[in-house]
């Protein structure tokens, strides 16, 4: 399902703060983007779990993020690369893991037979569209714990911040060294 680490902060720098008190208007900088990142974790360590319960085991965070990037029309591995900000080779190991699984498979492109493309299969799709059914369903949890009104104060709000080029970009993975 999804790796755990132990229970210890890893964030030293962080945690040197800690006892000092919080400037005016409530936490520290640091705490934001710490606070969206755990806000996403879980959501998506919740997606990933109630997948696996639903016949995905084997699917995993960043397998969701490349059937994105293969889109409706398909793409090839490079294409797919670019869009995760990734390498060619990386996204490559990826999708193999995707045609083992029986998520995606290749096939000749028909405009450029030098090119293959990978397209989502039926089961491709099916986790996809289970994957949107249970955020929606997980959202609606947030709505019931937090309130509907403030979950949608709170879309709107990153809305206002997010630049709209940004918002639904899928390279995150390449905050972390790669190319």
């Amino acid at each position: 399902m999804v790796d755990h680490v132990s229970r210890e902060n890893v964030n030293q720098v962080v945690d040197n703060g800690k006892g000092k008190s919080a400037p005016e208007g409530g936490g520290r900088g640091y705490e934001l983007p710490l606070l969206l990142f755990g806000g996403f974790r879980t959501l998506i360590d919740r997606l990933h779990a109630r997948l696996a319960t639903e016949g995905h085991p084997d699917l995993r965070p960043a397998h969701g993020f490349a059937m994105q990037a293969i889109g409706a029309r398909g793409a090839t591995a490079s294409e797919i690369g670019r869009r995760l900000g990734v390498s060619k080779q990386a996204a490559g190991k990826t999708v193999d893991r995707l045609l083992a699984l029986g998520y995606a498979e290749r096939a000749d492109d028909t405009t450029d037979a030098r090119r293959k493309l990978v397209h989502l299969t039926p089961r491709g799709y099916a986790a996809l569209a289970r994957s949107a059914a249970i955020f929606d369903e997980l959202r609606a949890e947030w709505a019931t714990t937090l309130g509907a009104d403030r979950v949608r104060d709170l879309e709107a709000a990153l809305r206002n911040v997010v630049p709209p080029e940004t918002a639904f970009r899928l390279d995150a993975t390449s905050w972390l060294g790669a190319p």
